[in-house]
């Protein structure tokens, strides 16, 4: 069950949204801006390279001076959240597993989306893609919550061909907000998200502790695949535990490699790190 508690909380980072958020992430995207649009702002004075049909005769009848009309154009930012619901996202080793942490972030991004009056969507992916279409209102919330809360993560995966879906549903400049645990090859995280290059992006990578840092783990285990159900055999050493942490962290870099090159924020959580100070640190970088 996911707990909402942690929304209450998220009103304490209304000032950072404010000040330090509005040009980057979630904040109030209403801007003014001149040009077309369908409420008149001012008026200006005819410039070389201005449309020639936004000149004010009237005005010009009375003052002899070419003048142009200004609109204000409402250009609004479309939050686009997206989680990973494969059997993968099912795995918990605490109280709380993959799934309901990654549900807790996208619930959070939609309440602050709300709260700043923008439109949002979320949706989740496995072997197909599940989505609501983009609105506003509690309504649409509570609607989020219910379908996460009873959403259960099971089928395979994959990543290029959800994201290549949901390009497809996306027409204007928006942010984009990716929860997975990221296990996928780095080259197919690559390819799935050069289609939003153009649009601000956000990846959060949430792992279980177990798959964070092996700690405590030792001795002889039967791992199953979630996904494929294929079985392994192995006996865990302070060698391989050694040798996992390498190769964790080294996928790990390849990812933020990834995001970098295509101008996006990458950030990986652990299960036990509690959620509003990961929304904190995730809403708090620049």
């Amino acid at each position: 069950m996911i707990n909402t508690d942690f929304l209450h909380h998220l009103d304490r980072l209304s000032l950072i949204i404010n000040k330090r958020m509005t040009s980057n992430y979630i904040g109030e995207r209403q801007a003014i801006y001149a040009g077309a649009g369908l409420v008149f702002k001012d008026h200006a004075h005819y410039a070389m390279g201005d449309d020639f049909r936004h000149v004010d005769w009237k005005a010009f009848a009375r003052t002899d001076k070419l003048f142009v009309k200004r609109f204000e154009e409402e250009r609004n930012l479309v939050v686009h959240i997206i989680v990973d619901c494969s059997a993968s996202m099912d795995f918990g080793t605490k109280k709380i597993s993959k799934h309901d942490y990654a549900s807790m972030f996208g619930l959070g991004f939609a309440y602050m989306a709300l709260k700043n009056n923008e439109k949002f969507v979320l949706s989740t992916f496995a072997d197909k893609l599940e989505l609501f279409r983009p609105r506003k209102g509690k309504n649409q919330l509570m609607a989020i919550l219910d379908y996460l809360n009873k959403k259960k993560p099971q089928g395979k995966s994959n990543f290029e061909l959800a994201m290549a879906e949901y390009k497809k549903l996306i027409t204007s400049k928006s942010l984009i907000v990716v929860v997975s645990d990221f296990l996928y090859d780095p080259e197919q995280v690559k390819q799935g998200l050069l289609r939003f290059k153009k649009h601000n992006i956000i990846l959060i990578q949430v792992l279980d502790v177990v798959e964070k840092d092996l700690k405590d783990v030792e001795g002889d285990f039967k791992l199953i695949d979630a996904e494929n159900k294929g079985i392994l055999r192995t006996f865990i050493s302070p060698f391989g535990r050694k040798r996992y942490l390498e190769k964790i962290a080294s996928h790990r870099a390849h990812l933020k490699r990834i995001a970098s090159e295509l101008g996006a924020n990458f950030f990986s959580f652990g299960t036990d790190h509690p959620i509003f100070d990961a929304f904190y640190k995730v809403l708090s970088r620049k």
